[in-house]
């Protein structure tokens, strides 16, 4: 058996926040939460990251990642769509969100 893989969901569009969450650095040197966890990952015996994400992120999440990861641990992409023809199914989802996203607002008031 191979090594583990890290899978990040970064495929939110952050709109309560105001930008890309996923790229904005905090950390003394402008880590990001991703860094941070792909560190311990690596320190941990992860082999591989896969970013799943919107494919108009891509680029994005390249430029912040892929230099920064090399030769570190591999680096895949997924992207995240709503397109279910290549599954058989023939029918539109009409969702502007990724699955996941809680919309619902304040969910400890029920």
């Amino acid at each position: 058996m191979g090594k583990p893989i890290l899978v990040v969901l970064a495929a939110g569009m952050a709109s309560r926040y105001g930008s890309l969450k996923q790229v904005d650095g905090f950390g003394p040197h402008g880590e990001t939460i991703i860094d941070y966890s792909i560190f311990d990952a690596i320190r941990a015996g992860f082999g591989k990251v896969v970013f799943i994400i919107r494919e108009e992120f891509e680029q994005v999440m390249r430029e912040k990642f892929d230099k920064k990861l090399e030769g570190k641990i591999e680096v895949a992409y997924a992207f995240q769509n709503f397109d279910l023809r290549k599954f058989g199914i023939d029918k539109d989802i009409e969702r502007a969100k990724p699955w996941g996203n809680c919309t619902c607002g304040d969910v400890s008031k029920r």
